[in-house]
């Protein structure tokens, strides 16, 4: 009887593990924008970032600034300054992981 009760536990921890939504881990994410921050998105061309080990100084030291999630959503998706506007060249989902970066990296 033990091991059958073990057997359907087992069976239903398999299932809920492989087969459920999974979703992104906030390290995946943190990380993901980490690459854009460093890569596709170029932002280290143009800001100081010490976690990036970037040093640029067109756009504002985000060291110095420390922006929440949402003013680096909205400076990232409509452009601020010279800085470009991103949203059309990066997606939803890299917007939101290069914002998450940066701003868990400077607070």
């Amino acid at each position: 009887m033990r091991k059958k009760i073990l057997i359907n536990i087992s069976c239903y921890i398999f299932i809920i593990i492989n087969f459920l939504p999974q979703n992104i881990k906030a390290d995946d994410l943190f990380n993901q924008g980490k690459i854009i921050f460093v890569g596709d998105g170029n932002c280290a061309t143009c800001h100081s970032l010490d976690d990036a080990n970037s040093n640029g100084k067109v756009g504002p030291n985000l060291n110095e600034i420390k922006p929440d999630i949402s003013r680096v959503l909205m400076a990232v998706k409509n452009g601020i300054g010279v800085m470009p506007a991103y949203q059309g060249q990066l997606s939803d989902e890299e917007i939101e992981a290069v914002a998450t970066y940066v701003a868990e990296s400077t607070n």
